[in-house]
C-alpha cells in the first residue's frame, strides 16, 4: 500500500480572516480525501477555526498596517524589516524541507500577495528543483490594481512555477477572464473547484419569522461603518421590535465595541458579541443577515439559504466584495447597498423588504473544497506515474 501523499499548503492573511478559514477548509478535505498536510500560516494566530487533523506551522506573524495595506507589521507593531524577511524565509523554507511534500499549495500568490515574494520566490525554486507538483489557490475575483505589467508577471510566474491553478469559484457567476485579462494564457493550468466553504453544521431554518437581524463584519477590523450604519436604521426598521444581533469580530477595535456594548446596556433587544463559534448556526436560523459581504460569509449564506443584505467592504482599490455582490443581486439572490452612502433610512427599508422577500436560491457549486481535493491528488498521481515511466 502507498503512502499518503503529502501536501504542504502555505496562507497568508493580512486584514480579515477570509483567507485563513479558506485554507482551514481546504486543509481539511486534503485531509479526508487520505493526504497528509502542513498549514504554513504567516497571519495572525486566530483561534476556533477548524483545521481538523492537519499540522500548523506557525511562521512569524505579520498583519497589514490598514484597509490600504500601506505597510506590514510584526505581531509588535514594527514595520517588517529585512532581518524579519531573512530570519521568516529560513524558517518557512526549512519547515517545507523537513515536512517533504509531494505537492505544495500557495494561496493567493501570484494573482495576490506580492509583497511576500522575498520568501515565496525562493520557496518555488525550492519545489521546482524538488519536482513538486506546485498549485495556485485563488478566490473567484481578484482585486483590479489597473496595472497590466502585474498582471503580465502573475501570468508569466504560472507558466515557469505552477501545474494548477485552482479558481474557488463557478464561471456561471463570474469567468476568471473578469478579472484576470491573461487568463487564456494559463487556460492549460486553470481548473474551477466551486466554491470554497464551511461545511454547515446547521439546516436552513423552513420558518424564519421568529429569527433575529444578524449584523456582522467578519473579523471585524473594518466593520465599524457597518454596524455604526445599523445601529441607525434600527431604529427607523420595520424590524425594531425584533432581536439584533451583532457579531463584533475579533478584530473590531475596542472603541468600537465598547459603544456597542453601550447601545445593548441601553436596549436589552440589542445583544452584542465578540464572536461565536456556532455562527453558521445563528445564520441558518436568523430572521435576516445584514454583513459586509466577505467571500466566506456570502458563501454560507447561498448555501443556508438566508435572507441577506450586503454591504460590500471598498475601501481603496477592494472591488471583490463589491463585484460578487453586484452579480448575485443582479440575480436577485440578495441585495446590496453601496458602502459610500450607506442611508440609515434606505438601510431600514431594504432589510424590511428583504425579510419579506426571503432568499432566492441561486444554483453554484459549493463544494470546491472537495473538488480542490479531487483536482490535486488526480494531478499529482498523473505526475508521479509520468516520472515513474520516464
Amino acid at each position: 500500500m502507498s503512502e499518503a501523499p503529502r501536501i504542504a499548503l502555505y496562507v497568508q492573511h493580512l486584514l480579515g480572516i477570509g483567507h485563513l478559514r479558506r485554507a482551514a477548509a481546504l486543509a481539511r478535505a486534503y485531509a479526508e480525501a487520505g493526504a497528509e498536510v502542513l498549514v504554513l500560516s504567516g497571519g495572525i494566530p486566530v483561534a476556533d477555526i477548524e483545521f481538523g487533523p492537519v499540522a500548523v506551522r506557525q511562521l512569524p506573524p505579520c498583519l497589514a498596517a490598514d484597509a490600504t495595506f500601506s505597510a506590514l507589521l510584526d505581531d509588535s507593531g514594527h514595520i517588517i524589516d529585512s532581518d524579519w524577511k531573512d530570519r521568516r524565509r529560513a524558517l518557512l523554507l526549512k519547515e517545507a524541507a523537513a515536512f517533504k511534500p509531494d505537492a505544495l499549495v500557495i494561496e493567493m500568490y501570484p494573482f495576490g500577495r506580492r509583497q511576500f515574494r522575498f520568501e515565496l520566490l525562493p520557496l518555488l525554486y525550492w519545489a521546482q528543483n524538488a519536482k513538486l507538483l506546485v498549485a495556485s489557490s485563488v478566490r473567484d475575483i481578484l482585486v483590479d490594481k489597473g496595472r497590466d505589467d502585474r498582471v503580465m508577471e502573475a501570468a508569466d510566474l504560472v507558466r515557469r512555477y505552477f501545474d494548477l491553478v485552482l479558481v474557488h469559484g463557478d464561471p456561471r457567476l463570474v469567468p476568471f477572464e473578469r478579472t484576470f485579462p491573461r487568463a487564456a494564457a494559463i487556460a492549460d493550468r486553470l481548473h474551477y473547484t466551486g466554491y470554497v466553504i464551511e461545511k454547515p453544521k446547521a439546516v436552513p431554518s423552513a420558518d424564519r419569522s421568529g429569527g433575529e437581524v444578524l449584523v456582522s463584519a467578519g473579523g471585524g477590523a473594518v466593520g465599524w461603518p457597518l454596524f455604526a450604519a445599523a445601529l441607525a436604521a434600527r431604529r427607523l426598521s420595520g424590524l425594531k421590535d425584533r432581536v439584533w444581533r451583532f457579531v463584533a469580530g475579533r478584530n473590531l477595535p475596542e472603541a468600537d465595541f465598547a459603544v456597542l456594548r453601550k447601545a445593548a446596556a441601553i436596549d436589552p433587544s440589542i445583544v452584542v458579541d465578540r464572536f461565536r463559534a456556532d455562527f453558521t448556526e445563528l445564520l441558518a436560523n436568523c430572521h435576516v443577515s445584514l454583513s459586509q459581504g466577505g467571500y466566506n460569509t456570502v458563501m454560507e449564506l447561498l448555501a443556508l439559504k438566508v435572507p441577506a443584505v450586503i454591504v460590500p467592504f471598498a475601501e481603496g482599490q477592494e472591488s471583490e466584495q463589491r463585484l460578487r455582490a453586484e452579480l448575485l443581486a443582479e440575480r436577485g439572490a440578495l441585495d446590496m447597498l453601496d458602502s459610500t452612502n450607506l442611508d440609515p433610512a434606505l438601510l431600514a427599508a431594504t432589510l424590511t423588504r428583504r425579510a419579506q422577500k426571503g432568499a432566492l436560491p441561486i444554483d453554484l457549486d459549493l463544494d470546491g473544497a472537495r473538488h480542490s481535493a479531487q483536482i490535486t491528488l488526480s494531478a499529482l498521481a498523473k505526475k508521479q506515474a509520468a516520472a515513474g515511466h520516464g
